[in-house]
């Protein structure tokens, strides 16, 4: 592995459960148009109470962040959050009908991601958020990117894919990529391993949450 940049080397060893979340069910019926309305207003609920969770994770990542710069970047992510993702969720709610109350965001899947990628934030260092959010971020734009072009006959899940191949994802996924790499130069071989394990261990959080759109 050596040679290869501190991302590359996250891609590499958790390449099994990386191609499982991007070729996860959820991402094959959005490409093949078949995503029933409950699965995706199911995984939006989810996904909109997460979303609270994520202003915490970057919080954490700015308070813990090494450079002006990087604090800078951050307060962006979080302005993003706070007034662009979170608004979408209020429009497709309303537009939708959806009562969020009525489904169950306590249930273990969702609560296991939720707590589990807070965790890292709350109890590691700022790299490890970082890993955290690359996992997350880099296959949700990978993904996206892959499924953009196909035809999505459902107004508001087009919009959901469009938000994360557009450019402005796409810079915030390398720019958790560009941090990590810059790192990695400098890192020991035994840091450079335990931050791929919080690699893998994101993106097997997030297999389980996209499966709980499903029941």
């Amino acid at each position: 592995m050596m040679g290869s940049t501190l991302s590359q080397q996250m891609l590499d060893e958790n390449r099994d459960v990386f191609e499982a979340m991007v070729n996860h069910r959820f991402v094959e019926d959005i490409k093949a148009d078949r995503l029933s309305n409950e699965a995706f207003e199911r995984y939006l609920v989810f996904e909109g109470a997460f979303v609270d969770t994520a202003i915490a994770i970057f919080s954490y990542a700015t308070a813990k962040a090494e450079t002006i710069a990087q604090k800078r970047w951050l307060i962006g992510v979080l302005d993003a959050l706070a007034n662009q993702q979170i608004a979408y969720f209020e429009k497709t709610f309303a537009a939708r009908g959806i009562d969020p109350s009525r489904y169950d965001t306590g249930r273990s899947d969702v609560a296991a991601f939720r707590d589990g990628m807070l965790a890292i934030a709350r109890d590691g260092g700022f790299l490890d958020t970082i890993a955290a959010m690359f996992a997350a971020e880099w296959m949700y734009w990978t993904w996206s990117t892959a499924v953009s072009s196909t035809a999505i006959s459902d107004p508001l899940l087009k919009e959901w894919v469009a938000l994360h191949a557009e450019p402005e994802f796409e810079a915030q996924a390398r720019w958790l990529k560009a941090v990590l790499d810059e790192a990695g130069e400098t890192m020991d071989p035994a840091e450079r391993k335990r931050l791929s394990a919080i690699f893998g261990r994101a993106q097997r959080l997030e297999i389980n949450f996209h499966e709980a759109a499903y029941s």
